[in-house]
């Protein structure tokens, strides 16, 4: 019989991190099923789960789908009534399912939470990928309690809270399966990067909650596919991003960010190829035509309303960098 939580991991050639970190989300996630969806892998992380780990249920994707189609493909076998989508690359504490359980339970209105997520490497820092909750500005940029672009500040208890927050990460996602599929998942078209903020953004314009806890705690090492100074996660970030602005940016203000934010684009890509080097300016000038080619699909897939909540009131990019 199925539990009511199912831990549903990602793997693309993870074989290492999941023989890390897989035996304490086995031994910390009693209330739990766990699943490893597998992105059709060509190392030996199957070999690894079938003689290793008998308990974990394993879904084989006939090929690699990206994160967003990986999970729109494994989640589908899966009927349990709450996910959490959990990266290979992460380490989980004991406990740390109780408390989203416990809000999930005290208020319906909840679609996804988020834990507290602390860097690896550097254990009394908030980590890159969602730190203590997601929120984004006035034109789209998304930032995090505890992380704004690259600075990251050290956990000394300033966001031990619970509270509503704009984007939970995909790093450690909790969501209700019905709002999973209400909302028909993931955008795949996206790849991988920025999915998760961009589900939540839909969640939102339709009345649901997304909401953060300090009280589950984990560790994300980061970059175990894609590296953070790879083109590839330029040209996804900034394509993906300015899709899921023309996709649930509220209109006509819609107008307006996009103009300005593909100025933006074109000093970042200078900047880009200066700081990084010029495949990342190249990054950028492809993410724009790709996301050209996706705004038809972007604007039909538009809801009936778009809200304009949790928008900073600053100018974020402005103050942080000027």
């Amino acid at each position: 019989m199925s539990k009511k939580l199912a831990v549903a991991i990602l793997n693309w050639n993870g074989r290492d991190w999941l023989e890390k970190f897989l035996p304490d989300v086995i031994r910390f996630s009693p209330d739990a099923d766990v699943y490893v969806i597998d992105n059709c892998s060509t190392d030996d992380s199957l070999v690894l789960l079938t003689k290793n780990f008998p308990s974990v249920k394993v879904i084989k994707n006939d090929k690699n789908y990206g994160f967003a189609g990986g999970y729109n493909e494994g989640l589908r076998h899966i009927g349990n009534e709450l996910y959490c989508l959990l990266n290979s690359d992460v380490e989980v504490t004991e406990g740390w399912t109780e408390p989203a359980l416990n809000l999930f339970e005290k208020n319906p209105s909840i679609a996804a939470i988020q834990p507290k997520i602390l860097a690896y490497n550097r254990r009394t820092y908030f980590e890159f990928a969602g730190a203590a909750g997601g929120l984004i500005d006035n034109i789209g940029y998304p930032y995090c309690r505890g992380r704004i672009f690259d600075d990251i500040e050290e956990d000394t208890g300033q966001y031990d809270d619970e509270t509503e927050i704009f984007w939970a990460s995909g790093c450690c996602f909790f969501i209700r399966s019905k709002d999973f599929w209400d909302q028909n998942g993931f955008d795949e078209r996206f790849f991988a990067h920025q999915e998760e903020i961009d589900l939540c953004w839909r969640l939102i314009n339709s009345g649901r909650k997304i909401f953060y806890t300090w009280k589950s705690k984990v560790y994300h090492v980061g970059g175990g596919t894609l590296n953070k100074q790879s083109p590839r996660k330029t040209f996804l970030n900034i394509r993906n991003n300015l899709s899921m602005v023309l996709k649930n940016a509220p209109f006509p203000q819609l107008i307006g960010i996009l103009f300005l934010r593909l100025c933006l684009d074109g000093i970042a890509g200078v900047y880009f190829g200066i700081k990084l080097g010029f495949p990342h300016f190249v990054a950028v000038l492809k993410a724009h035509f790709s996301f050209y080619g996706f705004a038809e699909g972007s604007w039909k897939r538009r809801q009936k309303h778009q809200k304009n909540r949790f928008y900073q009131t600053e100018w974020l990019i402005f103050k942080h960098f000027l």
